[in-house]
């Protein structure tokens, strides 16, 4: 079974996923970070892949990306640093990353390299539902890889549903239709948007990403979802650390406590 759908299988509740952007703020950092955050009883990992243009990210996000690239960090090298990490990771790990470069790359190569490395799905913003459907999710389907899909507040529940019935693995709740970045609060309306999903009673298993920054929203997430993904206050504590991913991690949990 898929290493994603093995976390959710017994509905699990307050799972902690992480992101962070690979090759940055050390390009030779990411298979270190990786072995870090499970030791340290992460749930799972997203491992992002730079780009120019990350629509979807805010500030933070944007410049580990341009830290990345000025590094040196591409596919190739990625998949270079993940090749021996399944000797000592058994957690799930998820690519994010936008269609450009993995287009460029050869989707079925990018999908076959995944395999190769242990890689367990991915998060592609960027992809438009209906060349899910028609073109990716065949070749996904066939190495076993899951693509995971993102629904905002501003999704209609048709849509909702009809991404519930077409993916697999779990669906991805970003807590407002603006770019990454951390919050102190979720207000009144995300708040009513996480009712109104958990009252949907979808098939598939919730994390709510986009904002997570300290224990209320961390706690919001917990009551809402199957649990919370953070990634902006992970990578500017990353980023503060020096790539030091325990100094990072110790400090992400200390601001989780407050």
């Amino acid at each position: 079974m898929n290493r994603i759908n093995q976390l959710f299988a017994n509905n699990p509740h307050n799972l902690l996923s992480l992101y962070f952007c690979a090759g940055a703020p050390r390009l030779e950092g990411t298979a270190d970070v990786i072995r870090t955050l499970a030791n340290n009883g992460i749930s799972m990992i997203e491992v992002g892949i730079p780009f120019s243009d990350p629509m979807a990210d805010g500030p933070v996000i944007q410049d580990a990306a341009t830290k990345a690239l000025r590094n040196g960090m591409s596919l190739n090298k990625l998949f270079d640093q993940l090749k021996d990490i399944r000797q000592d990771v058994q957690i799930p790990l998820v690519l994010m990353g936008y269609l450009n470069p993995i287009i460029h790359f050869g989707f079925e190569r990018f999908c076959q390299k995944c395999v190769e490395v242990g890689v367990d799905g991915m998060i592609l913003p960027d992809l438009p539902f209906k060349d899910y459907l028609e073109d990716f999710k065949p070749i996904a389907d066939k190495y076993d890889l899951r693509i995971i899909m993102l629904i905002t507040p501003e999704t209609s529940d048709e849509r909702i549903r009809f991404i519930d019935q077409n993916t697999d693995g779990f669906i991805y709740m970003v807590s407002s239709a603006a770019t990454t970045g951390a919050q102190k609060e979720f207000d009144a309306a995300k708040q009513a948007y996480f009712n109104h999903v958990q009252s949907m009673h979808l098939q598939h298993a919730t994390m709510i990403g986009f904002g997570i920054s300290n224990h209320q929203t961390l706690q919001s997430a917990y009551d809402n979802a199957n649990g919370a993904i953070i990634g902006s206050k992970f990578v500017q504590l990353l980023d503060n650390a020096e790539g030091d991913a325990e100094k990072a991690i110790k400090a992400l949990f200390e601001a989780l406590s407050k």
